[in-house]
């Protein structure tokens, strides 16, 4: 049983049980948005009460008009070790890595967002671009960690890579996060040390990268980065977190138009994305 969004006849946005390829709705609480507005008990109690009606629709990304997504980076030594490889100022991934505070943040709104079949962006005017698997908590205006989903965090490498001051560019543009398929509630959810994480890119049928990681080789923990993430804000709404990735190819790897990237972990499923290239103008490509 998971959640899920879906577009139906009459809601873009509607919030749904998953279970079993049947999809019911969840009576008084019609979007997240307004699952991520009450306690993780009352949604407890709702979804478990199983008093919705059957519905049929697409599935779309788990985020709502509303939702932020932000990002966590460098939360892995993987990823510390990648961003200094990459980067003309190496020793502020080193720092970050050690640091009390984490590297937080803003990656993408529900428009920025795709879902799992979608195509995922590559920016025009980066050299290399580079997916970034991990693995997303979905988190209520309570700070309360009601679910868990799969995140792509596409990164402009080179953008970054130029300068660090540059990673708004890098991270965030239209098609740069994917999301999905689903939201893994929190209580039926493995734990970290068993939520293993593989990636892969296709390029035709050749396995052109893959490797693999988990949720417990973090650096820091979940409750930790979502303290700091409320700090001096809120979110009335919810907001989905991306963890930060342990898994990053190699600096020689350019990911390329047509190429076919897929993310499964265990408990949460599978997230594939074909990858487009972001032209100078938008409405070319996604």
């Amino acid at each position: 049983m998971k959640l899920a969004v879906i577009s139906t006849a009459t809601n873009p946005f509607a919030l749904v049980v998953s279970k079993n390829g049947i999809y019911k709705t969840i009576p008084g609480i019609p979007t997240l948005t307004q699952a991520l507005q009450i306690r993780m008990s009352e949604l407890k109690v709702a979804i478990e009460k199983d008093a919705g009606e059957v519905v049929t629709g697409e599935l779309v990304p788990p985020v709502a008009p509303e939702t932020e997504v932000w990002g966590a980076g460098v939360t892995y030594l993987r990823s510390r070790d990648a961003r200094k490889e990459e980067s003309d100022t190496p020793d502020v991934y080193q720092r970050v890595y050690e640091a009390d505070r984490p590297e937080l943040f803003f990656k993408a709104t529900c428009r920025r967002t795709v879902g799992n079949g979608d195509p995922i962006g590559i920016r025009y005017d980066s050299d290399a671009s580079v997916p970034e698997p991990e693995v997303a908590i979905v988190v209520n205006k309570f700070r309360e960690i009601i679910g868990f989903s799969i995140c792509n965090d596409m990164t402009a490498r080179t953008i970054e890579g130029e300068n660090p001051l540059y990673l708004p560019q890098a991270k965030s543009y239209l098609g740069s996060t994917s999301l999905g398929p689903d939201i893994t509630l929190a209580w039926l959810a493995p734990s970290a040390a068993d939520m293993s994480i593989h990636a892969e890119i296709k390029r035709g049928t050749e396995i052109v990268w893959q490797a693999d990681t988990a949720l417990s080789g973090l650096n820091r923990t979940l409750p930790d980065l979502v303290d700091y993430l409320f700090r001096c804000q809120t979110f009335p709404d919810g907001v989905i977190l991306s963890t930060g990735t342990g898994i990053i190819p190699p600096l020689e790897f350019i990911t390329k138009e047509g190429d076919v990237i897929s993310i499964t972990v265990n408990g949460l499923g599978i997230l594939s994305n074909p990858v487009v290239t972001i032209s100078a103008d938008v409405n070319e490509a996604i």
